[in-house]
């Protein structure tokens, strides 16, 4: 208990008379600079607190549009972000190393390997999205789709490229002694030691390894990537950026399809997001997750009309010892 963050300088979001769905017109304050996990049954209103209203609310206010419901604290919060399991990408052209922004930092060294000085080649030759480098017979993409009219388009590798996704000319160019596809197609554990020169790699390198991913290729297309896999890559992503101290992050249930040490290290990935001052809500019912908070909401008793009230505004503390403060 004595390790539990409190709300930073008392300031909080606060949900005034939610009503959405099967919420009881109730009013929920969300600490700043602290982990506040909500819980309850299903059908509590959880999703309606949180994402319909408070996520949504956030959203209108931020861009200067009217919203229906009140909330306070818009002068604490300069942006609010969900990290959700859908895919990074929608091709194949997408990768981790796109996502993360690990891509124009090993495009710029490509381009300065003196074989590319010589050659004239720039930054956008080393990009499987630019016409130059790529190849154009599968568009950069490494497979080709073919449609298969009464079944699901099917994905060949590319003849042309052999799934290489650039062209013979580009491919002919080497650091270190591996050219762009073979530098793509290393795990973020081989690439964390053959960056281990390079700190602004090694930065982001470091956070995918521990979150996990050691084992995904850095080049590996997002289209191949598990949910669980994708959020862990928006999170990495979100702790290599200049924190601002002023980010809510909003995750429904993220510990679905997770083995307990992958939770373990969503955990501690979600706790050094609130270390560097931002607030992070989370929807859960595990409880690994649940003891973890700073703080707790509880919606129910039940589900449908029967939810939708607060049980409890508390540490996990005081809610394991049976009182239900709000």
């Amino acid at each position: 208990p004595a390790l539990r963050r409190k709300a930073r300088d008392s300031k909080c979001l606060t949900v005034g008379k939610a009503t959405h769905n099967n919420l009881k017109a109730v009013t929920v304050n969300f600490p700043i600079g602290v982990f506040t996990c909500v819980t309850g049954v299903s059908g509590s209103g959880k999703s309606s607190l949180v994402l319909d209203t408070l996520r949504n609310g956030l959203v209108d206010l931020l861009e200067d549009r009217t919203t229906p419901w009140d909330i306070r604290g818009l002068e604490h919060v300069d942006k609010v972000i969900e990290l959700d399991q859908r895919p990074i990408g929608r091709t194949p052209r997408s990768n981790p190393a796109t996502y993360t922004g690990l891509m124009d930092f090993i495009r710029d060294l490509f381009s300065q390997v003196p074989e590319s000085r010589v050659r004239g080649y720039e930054k956008g030759r080393f990009s499987f999205n630019v016409k130059g480098g790529r190849c154009e017979e599968c568009g950069g993409g490494g497979v080709n789709v073919v449609d298969m009219q009464l079944f699901g388009d099917a994905e060949m590798v590319c003849e042309s490229c052999d799934g290489k996704r650039f062209n013979a000319a580009t491919l002919d160019i080497h650091y270190k002694g591996k050219n762009i596809h073979q530098v793509l197609d290393q795990t973020c554990e081989e690439a964390l030691e053959f960056f281990k020169d390079i700190p602004k790699l090694q930065r982001i390198l470091k956070l995918l390894n521990d979150l996990g991913m050691g084992y995904v290729k850095i080049g590996q297309p997002s289209t191949t990537l598990s949910g669980g896999e994708a959020q862990r890559i928006k999170i990495a992503s979100e702790l290599g950026k200049r924190a601002t101290g002023r980010t809510v992050y909003v995750l429904d249930e993220p510990t679905t399809g997770l083995h307990f040490d992958d939770i373990r290290k969503l955990l501690e990935a979600l706790q050094s997001l609130v270390d560097q001052g931002n607030t992070v809500v989370v929807i859960e019912h595990n409880l690994d997750v649940i003891k973890s908070a700073d703080h707790l909401i509880e919606l129910g008793p039940g589900g449908g009309e029967s939810g939708g009230h607060v049980l409890a505004e508390c540490t996990p503390e005081k809610l394991a010892r049976g009182s239900t403060p709000t």
